[in-house]
């Protein structure tokens, strides 16, 4: 990971099962995943044309910078919907 995590893990680490408070979370039983369906978005592949300095940046971020280029476009998108 690129930032470092703000999560206490040793004190989870350390928490038992009985100590985890589930209140707000439905219980998902035999009827929901009867009807549950794995959904994945259908990429397609395209040529874009990017600046130069805007792709080099996107990859010195490391492995998977084209689904984060992807993930901006969606957050850009979905703003001015």
């Amino acid at each position: 990971m690129s930032k470092q995590s703000k999560t206490d893990w040793n004190r989870l680490d350390k928490m038992k099962d009985e100590d985890i408070d589930y209140s707000d979370i439905p219980v998902l039983d035999k009827d929901f995943f009867k009807n549950a369906e794995v959904r994945l978005p259908s990429k397609q592949s395209v040529t874009i044309r990017l600046d130069s300095d805007v792709l080099t940046w996107f990859q010195k971020q490391g492995k998977g910078y084209q689904s984060r280029i992807n993930k901006l476009l969606r957050i850009y998108m979905d703003a001015h919907q």
